[in-house]
């Protein structure tokens, strides 16, 4: 019975196999069909025109986070660093086709030395492929980036930078957007002879790197063709802390005013050690440290002090003065730049930090007259520039062996007064027409 049973479950077991072989075989029916819809589309683009592409450029540079140089350096950076978010929130840079260029930036720690300048600049190029640069901060360490950005035909825009040799040399795509340093201490010589009309005598003492070293003998030129003696001219070495030695002598020649200085170190320790030894002159003006709101913390040493500088908070320019000046307006107003800058860093800006902002605008400017991130094309929009900014004037010079150089921008002064208030306040008090208040010659 149990042998029947097995062969009769087996004979099942078979069949059930062949009918699943059998509908495994056939034909399917067809699916249903498909109502007919369109095409699936992509999101709407948030950060180009609809059709457009965005293409990432790189932008290349070396910073002085540490070394001498550091302050100005970090605040250059700064301006750079809020120009591209200011670029990232617009959605790029848009050219016609529908394009949009999202800048980056890339950049390395020189420690304020030139030969990590050359190796850097160089890193940037061939290793990093940056598409554009921009300089370091100071008229060494540009100078040094700008043999080997020339070398390389790349376009650089400087600023921190003013020599005017720099510029001098007939480079291709190197661009200046500070005022050159032969026009720094023109004006506090011209202020002097408002200020004190008896003064007779200068003595300039300055930081001997190329920069101080070029403004002090335009000044001393400037100085005597004004009719000024120049009673001292001595330069001191890159890192000086003891001036004990020029003060001396400065006290002997028994000068009217006092020229010079170098950087932010150095020129904030020659004032504090001037005002210690009570050196009666009715002027000091100094190269770049009091145009930084740091120089106060020396404290009554920072009274009275004179600085020409690139650009100041008080500044005027506007869309209503370029189109007086028959000039293009570009960018941001002077306050909109302000109140961003302080927003992000709880401080005001120095003109260092409104030339790194300014370097980014004006590249922004040249990509979209160019229209295009070809470099000849780039170099073509910014030989043809001539606008007012949020920091003045920019204008390059055509010319075979000054191209580049700056030819727009120009300086304003600030002396450090004494508010009724009791403390220090930035005033600019030269030129007569963009003074914030009267100059004060020093007791």
């Amino acid at each position: 019975m149990s042998r029947s049973i097995a062969r009769y479950a087996g004979l099942g077991l078979m069949l059930a196999l062949f009918v699943l072989l059998v509908a495994a075989c056939a034909t399917p029916p067809p699916p249903p069909p498909t109502p007919a819809t369109s095409a699936p589309q992509p999101p709407a683009a948030t950060s180009a025109p609809a059709g457009g592409a965005t293409k990432p450029i790189v932008i290349g540079f070396t910073a002085s986070q540490t070394g001498n140089l550091n302050v100005e350096s970090k605040k250059q950076t700064q301006g750079l660093q809020l120009w591209l978010d200011d670029v990232k929130k617009a959605g790029g840079i848009k050219l016609s086709d529908g394009t949009v260029v999202m800048p980056e930036i890339k950049f390395y720690d020189d420690e304020s030395k030139t030969d990590r300048v050359q190796a850097l600049y160089t890193k940037l190029i061939n290793e990093d492929k940056v598409d554009f640069l921009i300089s370091p901060y100071s008229s060494g360490l540009t100078k040094a980036a700008a043999v080997v950005s020339e070398q390389n035909d790349k376009v650089m825009l400087t600023t921190g930078a003013a020599d005017d040799k720099t510029m001098e040399q007939g480079f291709k795509g190197t661009y200046q957007l500070y005022t050159p340093a032969s026009r720094y201490l023109a004006g506090a010589i011209d202020l002097l002879k408002k200020l004190e009309p008896n003064a007779k005598k200068i003595a300039i003492v300055n930081e001997k790197d190329s920069f101080s070293t070029t403004v002090a003998n335009e000044a001393k030129a400037y100085a005597t063709a004004q009719g000024f003696e120049v009673v001292l001219a001595e330069g001191y070495d890159t890192g000086t802390t003891d001036f004990a030695p020029f003060i001396n002598k400065i006290a002997a020649a028994n000068p009217d005013a006092i020229m010079g200085g170098g950087h932010f170190q150095d020129g904030t320790t020659f004032a504090k050690q001037l005002y210690e030894k009570k050196v009666p002159v009715k002027m000091i003006a100094l190269l770049v440290a009091p145009a930084d709101a740091k120089f106060t913390e020396i404290g009554a040493g920072a009274e009275g002090v004179i600085a020409p500088s690139q650009w100041e908070t008080p500044v005027t320019y506007s869309p209503e003065s370029a189109k007086a000046a028959n000039l293009p307006w570009y960018g941001p107003t002077v306050s909109a730049f302000v109140d961003g800058y302080k927003a992000k860093y709880n401080e005001a800006p120095s003109y260092h930090a409104a030339g790194g902002y300014a370097a980014g605008l004006l590249l922004q400017k040249a990509l979209e007259d160019a229209n295009s991130t070809d470099a000849a094309k780039v170099k073509a929009a910014l030989d043809t520039l001539n606008l007012l900014t949020f920091y003045g004037q920019i204008k390059f010079s055509t010319d075979a062996k000054t191209h580049g150089k700056q030819a727009g921008h120009t300086m304003v002064y600030i002396q450090w007064q004494k508010g009724a208030d009791g403390k220090l306040a930035k005033q600019i008090v030269f030129p007569l027409e963009a003074k914030t208040a009267d100059a004060q010659a020093r007791q």
